[in-house]
């Protein structure tokens, strides 16, 4: 088992590097056909015919601070995850200040990859959509970067809009949204970006529409994330000054929200809950369960009300650095990082103060698969469509 990923459920086996597929901006709502085409191993099957459920896929996440890789089977109601891979590589260190891709950073992700490479050539990977986010979107020299990744490993990464990762995110979240609420403030904090994403379940879906990703009333990305704001402000020693300052910072881009007002009064009225992806809340949740080691099973779909979540945020902006490392569920790898992740989510919780939080152990991967496999039409013959549950 990955430190913080999935455990396969057999051993990896062989296949050929996936093939770049185009990357345009569409509406988050309803994805454009270039949005929704992902790369692939080889030409994918005949539209009208669905892929037979023995089909494995692939989903490559290339972030600013992780490497992670999915390959899954499809099930009845869902996929069952085979295989995973998740590293820290720190992409996009230094890219706030130099506006580059630094070389010991490309070096870090380029081994990665090839350890992604092998997996999907050792299983037999038919379909994939291997992306890259923040850091290469932002990079100058992020499209060089990906040549070079497809010169040295034959995986060819497509840079995804920030509109496609706020789809994407709510495509792999979507089974965890209380389908009781008004909807779900869904909130990604990433390493150079973090995405905000409003689910409104009050408006009818229109027509035929299932789609929770059919039900985003509004969204925003905010240029910000715990790599980018750890270098600005220090992650090591992290005082309340500091930290408010951090705060802050976060706290003056929320004023852009669309629609922040009628957010407002949703989150007034009651009944909308947060959900949140991303190493920041799966960490609250493992301090907050008392984990002696970090367990995606007991995590993936933990509710947390405000006074939990008020209480592990007073925890860990309590501990100090070698605390922080200490913590089974922090490590040395996050421990400079997780402070920066709680004052982007403290400034999204003093303007939109839910009383509830679900923590979700899973998202851009996981939207990527359900979206490929919903595409391929191989839940079709099932009279009950999934959301994204995977076993």
């Amino acid at each position: 088992m990955n430190a913080r990923g999935y455990a396969p459920s057999a051993k990896a086996g062989l296949g050929a590097p996936a093939r770049p597929a185009p990357s345009r901006n569409g509406a988050v709502g309803a994805p454009s056909p270039a949005q929704r085409t992902p790369s692939r191993v080889e030409e994918r099957p005949r539209a009208e015919a669905a892929a037979p459920v023995e089909t494995l896929y692939a989903a490559l996440d290339l972030g600013t601070n992780n490497c992670r890789l999915l390959i899954a089977q499809p099930r009845e109601r869902g996929f069952r995850v085979v295989d995973a891979f998740s590293r820290i590589v720190r992409l996009g260190e230094g890219v706030g200040r130099s506006g580059r891709l630094g070389e010991a950073a490309m070096d870090r992700a380029v081994d990665a990859l090839r350890v992604c490479r092998s997996k999907l050539a050792d299983r037999g990977v038919l379909r994939a959509r291997l992306i890259a986010t923040e850091a290469c979107r932002s990079a100058e020299n992020g499209a060089i970067f990906l040549e070079r990744v497809r010169s040295e490993t034959g995986l060819a990464l497509e840079i995804v809009s920030r509109e496609t990762e706020a789809r994407l995110a709510v495509s792999g979240c979507a089974s965890l949204i209380d389908p009781n609420s008004n909807g779900a403030l869904l909130f990604d904090i990433g390493g150079g970006s973090s995405e905000l994403v409003w689910i409104d379940l009050t408006r009818p879906a229109e027509g035929r529409r299932r789609r929770m990703s059919d039900r985003i009333r509004t969204w925003a990305s905010l240029p910000v994330g715990v790599v980018t704001l750890s270098e600005r402000h220090g992650g090591e020693t992290v005082t309340a000054e500091v930290f408010e300052a951090m705060v802050a910072e976060v706290a003056e881009m929320l004023r852009d929200f669309p629609e922040a007002v009628a957010l407002d009064q949703a989150v007034a009225a009651g009944n909308l809950h947060m959900l949140g992806t991303s190493g920041t809340v799966t960490t609250l949740a493992g301090v907050h369960l008392g984990l002696d080691r970090y367990d995606r099973r007991r995590v993936d779909g933990t509710w947390m009300t405000a006074d939990e979540v008020n209480l592990m945020m007073n925890t860990l902006t309590g501990m100090d650095y070698a605390a922080r490392i200490a913590n089974p569920c922090i490590g040395r790898e996050r421990a400079d990082l997780v402070l920066a992740g709680c004052a982007i989510l403290e400034a999204i919780r003093r303007r939109w103060p839910c009383q509830r939080l679900r923590v979700a152990d899973r998202g851009l991967r996981e939207g990527i698969l359900v979206e490929m496999m919903a595409e391929d039409g191989v839940w079709r013959r099932s009279p009950h469509r999934q959301g994204g549950r995977t076993s």
